[in-house]
């Protein structure tokens, strides 16, 4: 019944994403699917409705509270009590044996409080809000860190697909060679050699395009992970290199790496600093006096029997209000301890902001160089790809216009897939240096 059951919901789930589950996502889109549907997301934003049920129970506590209470007794030996026998006539010193009461009764009691004042209710009504704001802010670093892997992910997922279009020209391209160059061999203008180092270097090209298709496989999977996308659909990548990576694009503005209010981190550490402050706030709170006003409405029946659902029985009410005075007078320095110790955190947590701040402004002056760097190199393996392309161009007419030996073409052609390696990973490293600044900078999602 256990397996039919959870093969039902599995269906039932399948169908759920079916009705609506893109078939492709741009990287905008993916980042959206992955801020809706991420489990750290989703764990992130109930962390918030709890705050937010935190908040209402913090407030429930200084509205009034109203509380029943029915107390039923049934005496299977009802209590004696002894009174002096000379109140009867007896005599004196000696005592006579009474049973006061009935077997059965009943006591129902309505109760209704309310806070009048306490300091650490007020204090708690303001680290609520700080409270919420810590919640939020956790959420909004959660969804930093997920639009980062979201968009290193996606960008493996395509430069690993153009890697393999590299591959494949190459491989096309030595196919080529070595069918022209083994008629050279045949006919006795080329020596073994040649052909063999072709089809080693073929060989290599083959073991990498492998690789390259494999490495697709597995990043896709990592994405679909990272973005909460169900790993047993495909899922087509609309995307492409050239429409997340834009030279126009590489451009940020420096004034907005000055700036590192907006950090995420510092945020955090800020509101930490605001939390340590309520509770030692809290704590010098907590010698306050406590005032509380009550008002109480009980209704009793007695009887032998159990008579009290009948229209018959006699029910006897009282009531009464009043006010509780609470006043801490002495804790055996108790209170004083604590309130120290909150006092010490409170420092830490000031300290602690302060290296934050500092450690922040470094790690963006960091990344605000290390982009500025990779698109520097970008540019230059750029250029670079485009010579070597034409030296491989070049070297493969002189090849067979018997200007150049097999080994120089070799060597040339090897040049070129190392370039190609490179200027593939030159792109990468601008798009995550760029999102890691980005990040830094707590940069608003699309």
């Amino acid at each position: 019944m256990k397996i039919n059951l959870f093969l039902i919901l599995t269906l039932l789930t399948s169908f759920a994403w079916g009705q609506d589950l893109p078939e492709s996502l741009t990287l905008d889109e993916a980042i959206t699917f992955g801020l809706k549907n991420n489990s750290a997301i989703i764990n992130a934003d109930l962390e918030i409705q709890k705050a937010y049920k935190e908040k209402w129970k913090t407030i429930a506590i200084g509205l009034p509270q109203i509380s029943a209470e029915a107390n039923y007794q049934n005496f299977l030996e009802r209590p004696v009590s002894l009174v002096p026998a000379e109140f009867f006539g007896g005599i004196p010193g000696e005592f006579s044996e009474l049973t006061f009461g009935t077997k059965q009764n009943l006591i129902g009691t309505v109760k209704l409080e309310q806070l009048i004042f306490d300091g650490s209710y007020l204090v708690g009504l303001e680290a609520i809000k700080v409270y919420l704001n810590i919640s939020e802010n956790l959420f909004k670093k959660t969804a930093l860190e997920v639009k980062k892997l979201t968009v290193t992910t996606y960008t493996s997922v395509l430069l690993a697909e153009y890697n393999v279009n590299f591959l494949e020209k190459n491989i096309a391209k030595l196919e080529d060679n070595l069918t022209e160059v083994h008629q050279l061999f045949k006919n006795g203008f080329e020596e073994e050699e040649s052909v063999e180092q072709i089809r080693l270097t073929l060989s290599s090209i083959n073991s990498q395009l492998k690789y390259a298709k494999n490495f697709i496989k597995i990043t896709e999977e990592i994405l679909k992970f990272v973005i909460g996308y169900p790993l047993d659909q495909k899922l087509v990548l609309s995307s492409g290199v050239e429409d997340i990576f834009s030279e126009a694009s590489l451009l940020i503005d420096k004034s907005d790496a000055v700036d590192i209010i907006n950090n995420i981190d510092i945020q955090i550490a800020e509101n930490k600093m605001k939390s340590d402050a309520l509770l030692f706030k809290l704590e010098k709170s907590k010698s306050l006096p406590k005032l509380m006003a009550f008002i109480n409405g009980t209704y009793t029946g007695n009887s032998n029997e159990f008579t009290f659902t009948e229209n018959s029985q006699k029910w006897f009410g009282s009531s009464l209000v009043g006010v509780k005075l609470n006043i801490p007078i002495f804790s055996s320095l108790g209170r004083s301890a604590n309130t120290q110790k909150a006092k010490i955190t409170l420092e830490q947590a000031k300290t602690n902001l302060n290296e934050v701040q500092n450690r922040v402004q470094i790690e963006v002056n960091a990344a605000l160089n290390d982009y500025q760097l990779a698109i520097e190199n970008y540019f230059t393996e750029k250029e670079n790809l485009r010579l070597a392309e034409r030296i491989e161009k070049k070297n493969q007419t002189k090849y067979f216009e018997g200007m150049v030996s097999s080994f120089e073409l070799r060597q040339a052609q090897l040049q070129l897939y190392t370039i190609q390696s490179s200027f593939l990973n030159s792109i990468n490293n601008v798009i995550t240096k760029k999102i890691e600044l980005e990040t830094l900078l707590n940069t608003p999602n699309p």
